[in-house]
């Protein structure tokens, strides 16, 4: 993985100017709506647009699912937490991945029937809330001791909870936190066993920023081998293997770099290519031992290209030095000191890129939106856009000295509304 502002070498992969120009083109041919729903709503705005969200979540449906048996796919909340959005796509055949109770309170209340309950440390409070649901919940176990403590509220209530066990693929390092090692797989299985109240039925691996399927389908064989050796009782309590998500978009990861408007990319691949290269490790290592359904978690994947971010511009202190009237605070992190997101000049639209400190109104130096805009001239008033922005901004957003955005809906028909407060 590179690393933001890394020194530019002749080796160095750079953003081939064709592809930005590429990605920035149907949101400019775009902007009329767009203005229009800045001058309907104000700014600063987030925009969700539900057929981008659609769309995303057919195709990767679609990648996977006629590649394997049985399949099922489950939308990892944290990645965008907006309730519209899951509950979106709810209505186009999924499931939601949850990991706090906060978020289980709002995937039950969305009306999910299909509810994967990962995450490390769960709490008693957290795990009752779980218990009230076993028709509609799979709590993904991360521990023995988290068994023992689900087994302790199950004795209360004399419910049977179905549960999964999350395996550690990363034993190094920070990501020693998560599920158990597989190499105490089996004497885990037995532990669980014991505890009478427990429905033990599936396993559980998670691997973050895959830019290509290398590490997952390297952990699949190491998990068919796992498999191999398991007793038949064991594998006959298999019902399902989650493979988590961390899938990420094509156009792959953009970066500062040390001149001015080189920017750095860490490639990605299409989702057929994951879609291929998974499936044909799970048919070769996993299928043959256990004939199980296959669930998927993509949580980036499916809503970065979906929600932008409309600001203004409310002080040109010089010819390259603006003042715009949202916060860091809307994405809740200095994500654009090191991460490279062309800003759109929507009110002077231009596919030149000229320098310009593009800043927040916050009151920290640490309130970048950019180095450069697309357009023409910048001047205040002007609306500026920040596209594909819906993975892990809208989720970490933070009421940090100015309030955070309103969230604007834009459907398929090019109609829009805006959101109330309380669906937000």
């Amino acid at each position: 993985m590179l690393t933001a502002n890394t020194q530019i070498t002749s080796t160095t992969p750079l953003l081939p100017r064709e592809k930005l120009i590429e990605f920035i083109t149907p949101y400019l041919k775009n902007k009329g709506v767009y203005l229009d729903m800045a001058k309907a709503f104000g700014s600063p705005l987030y925009v969700l647009e539900t057929d981008i969200l659609a769309r995303k979540a057919a195709q990767f449906r679609a990648a996977f699912s006629h590649r394997l048996p049985e399949t099922a796919f489950f939308y990892a909340m944290k990645s965008n937490n907006l309730p519209h959005l899951s509950g979106h796509l709810l209505k186009h055949g999924f499931g939601l991945d949850v990991s706090s109770g906060i978020e289980l309170s709002v995937a039950l209340e969305l009306g999910a029937s299909s509810i994967m309950f990962s995450g490390p440390g769960k709490t008693i409070p957290e795990l009752e809330l779980a218990a009230r649901y076993p028709d509609r919940v799979v709590i993904l176990l991360d521990s023995i001791g988290e068994a023992k403590r689900l087994a302790s509220v199950l004795e209360e209530k004399q419910t049977r909870m179905p549960v999964g066990l999350r395996l550690n693929n990363n034993p190094e390092g920070l990501w020693r936190k998560f599920g158990v090692l597989p190499e105490n797989l089996l004497s885990a299985f037995k532990e669980i066993q014991a505890l009478d109240l427990l429905d033990f039925q599936g396993l559980q691996f998670h691997s973050s920023w895959n830019l290509n399927p290398d590490r997952q389908t390297a952990f699949i064989k190491t998990l068919g081998e796992i498999l191999s050796v398991m007793p038949k009782q064991f594998l006959d309590a298999i019902q399902f293997i989650d493979i988590g998500g961390g899938y990420w978009p094509a156009q792959g990861e953009w970066l500062l770099s040390n001149v001015p408007q080189d920017y750095i990319i860490d490639p990605g691949v299409p989702i057929n290519l994951f879609a291929k290269e998974l499936s044909s490790a799970i048919k070769e290592h996993i299928l043959p031992l256990t004939q199980c359904r296959i669930c998927f978690e993509p949580g980036r994947w499916i809503c970065n290209d979906a929600m932008h971010i409309l600001i203004q511009v409310v002080d040109c202190k010089e010819k390259n030095l603006v003042i715009t009237d949202a916060g860091g605070n809307a994405v809740g992190w200095e994500r654009y000191e090191t991460d490279y997101c062309p800003v759109l000049n929507l009110t002077r639209p231009s596919l030149s890129e000229k320098k310009c400190h593009i800043l927040g109104s916050l009151c920290t130096p640490h309130d970048v939106w950019g180095y450069a805009y697309f357009g023409s001239a910048i001047k205040e008033n002007d609306i500026l856009m920040i596209p594909a922005q819906g993975a892990y901004t809208y989720s970490l957003r933070q009421q940090f000295i100015k309030p955070i955005p309103r969230v604007a809906v834009k459907e398929s028909s090019n109609q829009y509304f805006l959101l109330p407060e309380c669906d937000r």
